[in-house]
């Protein structure tokens, strides 16, 4: 599913973050859990430059264990990095963050000094739920929906950091299709933007494949079926998701499917492994050079009629 959802203060919050970026110290990535990679911004990377990061897998309680961990060592193999898992049953765990930008920046430690992070997420990935536990008060406006934020503002922690925060920002094009439609799933993309029923059929796709257990003991199937279609309309009958002519209200489930994902009440759930990554960052770089390619082509082809135009003229 392509995704091309940016509005106008995102591009504006991109060009302020762009200016102030060379001030930082230490960058804050939040990320959902449950879609490490896809909500994990192209455009903080290529912003933040060097820069140490503390990517933060937010929602942790949302998602499966297991592959929390697996993330959490892939990040840390990138120079600069390090990962920590964040939850609303971590919440009082919160001080490690501060200590990790003190152990990033050792040289802005002081009575004198400050440390100045930036805390940067894609929509609704649990930012400034994050930030009110940072600050133990409310300075953020939260919501389960993207796009709360929409202006910068400074939040000043203990132990002498000075946190900027940023609005939740996508990037202008989502190439890769397989991160488009996690990120409807999980609820980073507004829902007027997205076609439930495809997401819906993607989702039900891959927990078919991962966690047919967990799809089993939610919706009472105990025989799953083989196609995502034939499970959203299985998963239908038995929720009594029925519309005229006895007809199966496959938009009605697709809703029910996706909000039971995205509320964690299916069970603990992560929708992509660091062996997905590499195979898809390989699949997206072969698109693009076949497009770039082709694009080549066509200027090519251009070039030789223009070409032969001039000669018929002489």
């Amino acid at each position: 599913m392509a995704i091309q959802w940016f509005p106008g203060h995102m591009n504006k919050a991109r060009n302020e973050i762009k200016e102030i970026m060379p001030q930082m110290d230490v960058i804050i990535e939040v990320l959902d859990a449950r879609i490490p990679y896809s909500s994990e911004n192209p455009m903080v990377t290529a912003l933040r430059g060097d820069k140490p990061v503390i990517k933060i897998m937010n929602k942790a309680d949302l998602a499966d264990p297991k592959l929390t961990q697996a993330w959490k060592d892939y990040f840390e193999q990138q120079s600069g990095v390090k990962a920590i898992d964040f939850g609303n049953d971590k919440a009082g765990e919160v001080h490690r963050i501060n200590e990790l930008c003190k152990k990033l920046v050792p040289h802005k430690v002081g009575a004198d000094k400050q440390i100045k992070a930036m805390i940067m997420g894609i929509p609704n990935v649990g930012k400034s739920t994050l930030i009110n536990t940072l600050a133990g008060r409310i300075v953020a406006k939260t919501g389960n929906e993207p796009a709360v934020t929409k202006a910068q503002q400074r939040i000043k922690l203990d132990d002498g950091i000075m946190l900027y925060d940023t609005p939740g920002m996508l990037w202008p094009k989502v190439e890769n299709e397989n991160s488009g439609y996690r990120l409807g799933a999980t609820g980073a993309i507004r829902d007027t933007a997205i076609d439930y029923e495809e997401v819906a059929s993607y989702t039900a796709e891959y927990l078919l494949h991962a966690y047919p257990e967990l799809l089993k003991s939610r919706y009472k199937i105990d025989e799953l079926p083989e196609s995502d279609w034939e499970f959203v309309e299985m998963a239908g009958k038995k929720r009594g998701c029925i519309r005229g002519g006895n007809q199966i209200d496959t938009y009605k489930m697709s809703e029910i499917l996706i909000n039971e994902l995205r509320d964690g009440i299916i069970g603990r759930i992560t929708m992509e492994t660091p062996a997905m990554r590499e195979e898809e960052e390989q699949m997206v770089a072969e698109l693009r050079a076949a497009a770039e390619a082709k694009k080549a082509a066509k200027e090519e082809e251009k070039k030789q009629r223009r070409a032969r135009a001039r000669k018929n003229r002489r």
